[in-house]
């Protein structure tokens, strides 16, 4: 049941147009947005009864944002995979996540094969 529900929310989270971090970087404050990114490997660090990471986008590049977040954390959470999190940017320039609404997501076992 649980996983039905992280499939729809996600499907519906790719429609909605996410923002990346490279679109969030310099958005005002109380700019409210569903981010979608990659944690930086190596930036998580435990905050009280929250953690706090940076995101890149997708494709690994351009600029990190800073990201506060206080809620249940997935299980497969950690750097290096793509995450989506409803909130809002912060006056310091940190997106400040709601509680309850990060999802990971698992990286794909399907790959596609290089030209050969």
């Amino acid at each position: 049941m649980l996983l039905a529900v992280a499939l729809v929310y996600t499907s519906f989270s790719a429609a909605t147009g996410a923002k990346e971090p490279s679109e969030l970087v310099n958005a005002a404050p109380g700019t409210s947005a569903q981010l979608t990114g990659e944690v930086v490997k190596g930036s998580i660090k435990r905050d009280g009864n929250g953690i706090a990471f940076r995101v890149v986008d997708r494709d690994g590049k351009g600029p990190s944002l800073p990201v506060t977040y206080v809620g249940t954390v997935p299980d497969p959470f950690r750097g290096g995979r793509e995450i989506v999190l409803t909130g809002a940017v912060a006056g310091s320039g940190t997106f400040v996540g709601e509680p309850e609404t990060l999802i990971t997501k698992c990286p794909s076992k399907f790959t596609t094969k290089s030209d050969v």
